[in-house]
């Protein structure tokens, strides 16, 4: 039997055209004003549907897929199961999804309109559960300027018009429960735009587990199975006085760390262990790796994110990357996450333009796009985009144990003309240049942090003079516990590029940094973004010939350990690496069969070790107590020479940037019974010439450079010595 097409509403025509801003309103059992219950199914692939626990037959409406039943209410469970003869063949039962109210409480979405929500991830995207005890997938996204949206997938044909969500009206959320689907099947949202007709589709912002690129859908996840086993772990850092603890940090990019014999990536699972034995090796405190979080394009080296709550399927599924935390915290090896609330890519399947509108990105193109990387600012004055980033930031601390997050181009963030042309910027409601929206975003993100997650460090790629980057937000900073000290790093470069004959004339390259040293918590990087882009490897900017090259590399690495701030270095620089970092490729290990090579590797462990068993060298990097000059001045022979101190214990530092080598080179020193040379990069075992100072060496009674008593030393050439006091 057929129902007439004359009969149907406007709601019916606008729901089998999909464009149904409310379809719960017509789909899914109705109580009729005598009655009965008068259910209505839109079911395009569907020759015939049936009640499946009476066998009661639908009708169809005329000409259409839509099927209607209308019988006495005590007669159908509150979720009943339909059955579907095909129109392919075969037959199906299914729960109907317009049976379920809605799942999301309403002081959820009003916590997420507010922009407070630090936990939307776990109703916003795809998220298997069971209602009324049966199981099933609740989706939800955010879309305020759509007219409809729909789940799509395998499981309908990729039809827009099979599963229409519920329209959480002013909230701009999107949801609808789906009984029935496997965890790991593909799924995208499609959204019609309510004022363009656009028809969009589109992968899930909150998506927490993605296809291998170069498929771009979202997949159903399945609920967390890892056992942790990091408590341990995570006690200690709750009470870690990480300001006064030694935090030497390798980073690294997964995919060309290393591979397998055939050039393919290594799972999460594998990767942990030889990460960990390598780094352990080291004795690195920590692993940053660049993002992780899913991203379409390999060359973008994870910077272009558009899966922000997956860590990519590059490497394994999200269970995987648990096991990779969980690993390294029981190696005792933290883990930092590069994450990049900066900018997005314009892919037109991801957050671009999500709802047909500049949703999460400004509208007008002065502040919504960046100049230099084609891709699109977050509009941090929203409060929704506030909270889908903070929300993303207690995701990974929570879900996957992350111990700090080092956030990407902080500098572009903070100014509204960040490399653009006069006259392509829009200035404050002052007139200034400052970002107040993302300011304010950046100390909401740090406090929340802060509060919730003791022990966590937040890190910025701030590149500017801004003033208090890394002090707390109730004295008016940012509230990053660190921030990456770029002018150092540059200038530190800088010098070693110079041939040392020349160095006599950039002796302030080395001197000028104290200056402004304690103005920030800072960390001392050489990353991935100093040997890319025809910059060379740490090696080949070294000048000289092999010998020099390799003694200067040596020397930075000494300098880099011994100067105040925390450390941190990228991979392949503990190799010596010759060429520049590829990232299709992994690191060239075999440099590994040469001395020289291994040297290098054998001279960064025994740094690590001095830099974490030595109070004098991490216990007090951030205050001017930790840092004396002996002697600044001494451009003329490119020699330098200070004191480290923490406390009592002290350790006296001499660099010597020239190939020469100086004899009886006189330094003053606080007074103590004799010294010993503890560590000597010039040493064979690291490829050097050998020559230092063995032995105790006697204090002479000659006051020197404010000192009361002074050493006569040998300086090695192109080398640094490390010099303890030895009592008795």
């Amino acid at each position: 039997m057929q129902v007439s097409s004359n009969v149907l509403s406007h709601d019916h025509q606008r729901l089998i055209s999909g464009r149904h801003h409310d379809p719960f309103t017509v789909l899914g059992p109705h109580r009729q004003p005598d009655g009965s219950l008068r259910i209505t199914v839109f079911a395009p692939f569907a020759e015939t549907l049936a009640l499946a626990h009476s066998g009661a037959p639908f009708e169809r409406v005329e000409g259409t897929d839509l099927f209607v039943w209308q019988g006495p209410g005590d007669a159908v469970p509150a979720h009943y199961l339909l059955r579907a003869e095909l129109k392919a063949g075969g037959v199906a039962e299914y729960y109907d999804p317009y049976s379920f109210g809605p799942q999301i409480p309403e002081f959820d979405l009003y916590l997420f309109s507010q922009g407070n929500h630090w936990h939307i991830y776990r109703y916003l995207g795809a998220h298997p559960r069971s209602v009324d005890g049966i199981d099933g997938v609740l989706f939800a996204t955010w879309a305020p300027n759509a007219e409809r949206v729909s789940v799509v997938g395998d499981f309908n044909g990729w039809d827009g018009r099979s599963h229409p969500m519920r329209n959480r009206g002013s909230s701009g959320v999107w949801e609808i429960f789906i009984p029935g689907l496997p965890a790991g099947m593909p799924y995208k949202f499609e959204l019609i735009n309510r004022d363009s007709g656009a028809l969009l589709t589109k992968t899930d912002p909150y998506g927490q587990w993605f296809e291998r690129r170069p498929a771009t859908a979202a997949r159903i996840p399945a609920p967390p199975a890892h056992v942790w086993q990091d408590d341990e772990w995570l006690r200690r850092r709750r009470d870690w006085d990480w300001q006064h603890s030694p935090i030497a940090i390798y980073e690294a990019h997964l995919g060309s760390w290393q591979r397998d014999e055939q050039g393919n990536f290594l799972n999460y699972r594998e990767l942990a262990h030889r990460l960990a034995e390598h780094v352990t090796a080291l004795g690195y405190t920590h692993v940053e790796l660049l993002p992780v979080a899913e991203h379409p394009l390999d060359a973008s080296w994870g910077y272009q994110v558009t899966g922000y709550y997956a860590p990519t399927a590059r490497f394994g599924t999200p269970d995987d990357f648990r096991y990779f935390v969980d690993h390294l915290h029981q190696q005792g090896i933290g883990v930092i996450l590069d994450w990049v609330p900066a900018h997005f890519p314009r892919d037109d399947w991801a957050l671009s333009h999500f709802d047909g509108t500049a949703l999460y990105e400004h509208a007008d193109p002065r502040r919504g796009e960046h100049r230099d990387w084609g891709t699109r600012i977050f509009n941090y004055g929203r409060n929704e985009v506030r909270n889908f980033l903070i929300s993303n930031a207690v995701y990974w601390l929570e879900e996957f144990h992350i111990d700090g997050l080092r956030v990407d181009a902080v500098a572009s963030m903070l100014y509204l003309d960040y490399s653009r042309e006069p006259g392509d910027w829009l200035p404050n409601q002052y007139g200034g240049n400052e970002n107040l929206e993302a300011i304010d975003f950046l100390r909401q993100l740090n406090s929340v942090v802060g509060s919730n997650f003791p022990g966590a460090i937040m890190v910025a790629e701030e590149s500017t003079a801004w003033p208090a980057v890394s002090r707390p937000t109730w004295v008016g900073g940012l509230g990053f516990s660190m921030k990456w000290n770029m002018g150092w790093m540059h200038d530190t470069l800088d010098y070693f590029a110079q041939d040392p004959i020349f160095r006599r004339y950039h002796h302030e390259r080395l001197t000028f940094g104290m200056l402004y040293q304690y103005s920030e918590n800072f960390v001392l990087p050489f990353s991935h973004d100093e040997v890319v882009h025809g910059k060379r490897s740490l090696l080949s900017k070294m000048p000289g010939d092999f010998w020099q090259q390799f003694a200067n590399l040596r020397l930075l690495y000494t300098y880099h350990y011994t100067y105040p701030g925390k450390k941190l270095l990228f991979m392949g620089g503990e190799l010596a690496q010759r060429e520049e970092w590829n990232h299709a490729t992994a690191l060239p290990w075999h440099y590994l069969d040469y001395p020289e090579h291994r040297g290098v590797r054998d001279l960064l462990a025994d740094l690590n070790r001095l830099y974490r068993s030595e109070p004098a060298l991490h216990g007090r990097e951030f205050e001017p107590e930790g840092f004396a000059w002996i002697d600044c001045h001494d451009s003329e022979q490119s020699v330098i020479s200070f004191l480290r101190r923490a406390g009592d214990a002290w350790l006296v530092v001499v660099l010597n940037f020239t190939p020469v080598p100086r004899h009886d080179y006189r330094i003053g020193v606080p007074a103590a019974a004799a010294y010993e040379e503890v560590f000597n990069s010039d040493s064979a075992y690291y490829g050097g010439s050998n020559l230092g100072n063995a032995g105790r060496l006697a204090v002479e009674d000659q006051p020197w450079m404010g000192q009361p008593v002074s050493l006569s030393l040998t300086l090695p050439p192109l080398a640094g010595i490390i010099l303890r006091p030895v009592e008795g």
